[in-house]
């Protein structure tokens, strides 16, 4: 799907918008209808208005209280629910900004294996909303949620990269990748190891944009389907193991939203995706293995199915070492957020706090939130094994988010700040411009963050 508002035309039906408890606007021409349907302004609430001939007038559709709006600040995405056809609003909103982007969020359908899509209610622009900004940001997340939802067995490391050529190619990008036995030749050892014994080779993508400016580097997890390796997974956690590349999806997004907003512009720019299957064959990487990091640390496997943490190792120390001013990892790298702040509350870590405040203002302006967790040092004896430097599973499962944290930061060092979201990356049960799938988060915050975190 691309993001699209109606063009203005005589044809396109008006959309009233009302606040809890307000009056019908008397130009809706509304009656008792209202009242007799039960309407009453709820959040997302819609009544459609029908004209003397029985046909559509028009719909009103439920503000709710605006101090209470937090959450669900994207509600105007419910109105994407209307009839076919174009509509307009026919008054303001408090934000027409955020109501053109919740509307074309919640337009969002998977439709790539559907024979017969579904017929689609469209929008013309509101007055005064940014048009080609929120479009761009859309089609961002389009990109996200497409890249999610699309199965393993179309989404493999090499469908991964066709997508991030095809995205670098549309943006102006230079692109090279890595694969297969090049992989140990150029000192990407635990890529290497997690990948290899899948179908399609693992790979390191890595993607430049812009020549000058502060340098941010965006690290996305690209684990196309996780088995959990030799540590199996049970079939009930292996279900949705199609969106544990859902942190390249959202950096991908992410990529596309930056250039189609302008905002890379004056900054350079690095994404960089290591892409593998965590397969099972017989040159699988073994639970006791002991396996030595680009960076140098050696890294205890003592658990296969804790392999995000190692592909993202390698890309980390990578980036790290050109000194950004600033690394952003985003991965889907534990069940412990989700048992801690559930599937649409991503933790994100953080050593410096005026970008975490920036980062955290900007999840609340935007509707997509994040919640600040500590890089508790504490629990660095955590992740030190009796055999190497680094265990890549704790024994025990306590912090499990923040010891997958900690084991990260290691190979951090030479960056100016670093920020690691740990996502979930599917949305369970839909929600305002969320529907059911493959979701992004993160990405909207920091792209409206990004002018105070990397100016």
């Amino acid at each position: 799907m691309t993001p699209e508002f109606a063009p203005p035309s005589d044809k396109a039906l008006p959309i009233w918008p009302v606040a809890q408890g307000a009056p019908i606007p008397a130009q809706a021409n509304a009656g008792t209808w209202p009242a007799a349907t039960g309407f009453t302004g709820r959040r997302g609430e819609i009544c459609l208005l029908p004209d003397a001939q029985g046909g559509l007038a028009g719909a009103l559709f439920g503000l709710g209280d605006p101090a209470q709006a937090t959450r669900e600040r994207l509600g105007f995405a419910r109105a994407a629910a209307l009839p076919e056809g174009d509509w307009y609003l026919a008054a303001p909103v408090p934000d027409p900004d955020q109501a053109a982007l919740g509307w074309l969020l919640g337009q969002y359908r998977f439709t790539r294996y559907k024979t017969a899509p579904a017929p689609k209610a469209r929008l013309v622009c509101p007055e005064g909303a940014d048009a080609a900004r929120i479009q761009a940001i859309a089609a961002g997340e389009y990109l996200t949620r497409d890249l999610i939802n699309t199965p393993a067995s179309d989404m493999g490391p090499d469908q991964l990269e066709a997508a991030a050529r095809d995205l670098a190619q549309a943006v102006g990008a230079e692109i090279t990748v890595t694969s297969g036995e090049d992989l140990l030749a150029a000192n990407f050892p635990m890529i290497h190891a997690v990948g290899r014994a899948a179908q399609q080779a693992p790979r390191l993508i890595d993607i430049r944009l812009g020549t000058e400016g502060p340098a941010l580097t965006i690290i996305g997890k690209g684990v196309c389907f996780d088995t959990g390796g030799l540590d199996i997974k049970p079939p009930s956690s292996m279900g949705l193991m199609k969106k544990d590349m859902g942190g390249a999806a959202t950096a991908l997004g992410l990529l596309k939203m930056l250039a189609g907003t302008g905002a890379a512009q004056g900054r350079r720019i690095r994404l960089l995706i290591p892409a593998v299957e965590n397969a099972i064959a017989g040159n699988a990487f073994r639970p006791g293995d002991v396996l030595t990091s680009r960076k140098g640390l050696t890294v205890e496997v003592n658990n296969t199915d804790a392999e995000g943490r190692l592909v993202l190792a390698d890309a980390l120390a990578l980036a790290a070492e050109e000194n950004p001013d600033l690394m952003i990892s985003l991965a889907t790298l534990t069940g412990a957020a989700r048992v801690a702040l559930g599937p649409d509350l991503p933790p994100f870590y953080c050593d410096d706090d005026r970008t975490a405040q920036a980062l955290s203002d900007s999840a609340m302006a935007v509707a997509d939130p994040l919640w600040r967790m500590p890089f508790w040092d504490p629990y660095e004896a955590m992740i030190e094994p009796a055999i190497a430097d680094l265990d890549n599973a704790p024994p025990g499962g306590m912090a499990g988010s923040i010891t997958a944290a900690l084991f990260l930061r290691r190979f951090t060092e030479g960056a100016g700040r670093y920020v690691h979201l740990d996502i979930y990356g599917w949305q369970p049960v839909a929600a305002p411009g969320r529907p059911k799938g493959g979701v992004g988060q993160g990405a909207r915050a920091i792209l409206h963050a990004l002018p105070r975190i990397l100016p």
